[in-house]
């Protein structure tokens, strides 16, 4: 087995070009994204974890293209608000929510919230199923910062520009892809999962 053929759960780009980054070393494995499959399914998310979500995303559409798939669902869950947006994060302002627009209720909803008690975290779940709908791997790992009171930087995407990483006094939208590609929740899952992965592989090359 000299390559590992893989797709990841998503159409969005930006996620795509960010994972590829950081499997840059690993040239066996190869990578697509829904985008490259027009049958694609579009998986209702009714789970009630990120956990859950990502799981269901990989199964059913694992079955339906009948390849690998990695799936993954994450999000940011401030402390002020109880956790929330959490597996809402996307449609946080509703179904045809943006990042704009989620941005602008994040900010509304902890209007009047001092700097200490806007703490946040993202986190990411990962899952990686077979053809047949089993999920081999699981790992999720998180980020921690703040929300700031306005955003700053263009980079990254999401909730991005108003998440700060207080040890860099910068927003993830102002550190740009290279600093968030070893800082970010996606970036912590990835290096859990890639050993995982590396393994697995090993082991269907030795069957």
């Amino acid at each position: 087995m000299s390559d590992f053929q893989m797709v990841l759960g998503t159409g969005n780009a930006k996620k795509k070009a960010e994972l590829q980054r950081l499997l840059a070393p690993y040239p066996q494995i190869q990578l697509t994204s829904l985008a490259d499959y027009p049958a694609a399914l579009e998986v209702e998310e009714t789970g009630i974890t990120f956990a859950e979500n990502a799981e269901l995303k990989a199964s059913v559409q694992a079955r339906h293209l009948n390849r690998w798939v990695l799936a993954e669902d994450s999000g940011i869950s401030v402390d002020a608000l109880d956790g929330a947006p959490g597996i809402y994060s996307a449609r946080f302002s509703g179904e045809k929510a943006t990042d704009t627009s989620n941005n602008e209720m994040l900010l509304e909803k902890l209007t009047g919230v001092p700097s200490k008690k806007r703490t946040a975290f993202y986190t990411c779940h990962m899952a990686l199923s077979d053809p047949e709908g089993t999920i081999h791997i699981r790992c999720e790992d998180q980020c921690h910062g703040r929300i700031l009171t306005k955003g700053r930087g263009n980079g990254g995407f999401g909730y991005d520009p108003l998440f700060e990483i207080p040890e860099y006094h910068a927003t993830f939208g102002e550190l740009g892809p290279s600093v968030k590609s070893v800082l970010s929740h996606r970036a912590r899952a990835n290096r859990r999962f890639v050993p995982l992965l590396l393994t697995l592989i090993d082991s269907m090359r030795d069957q």
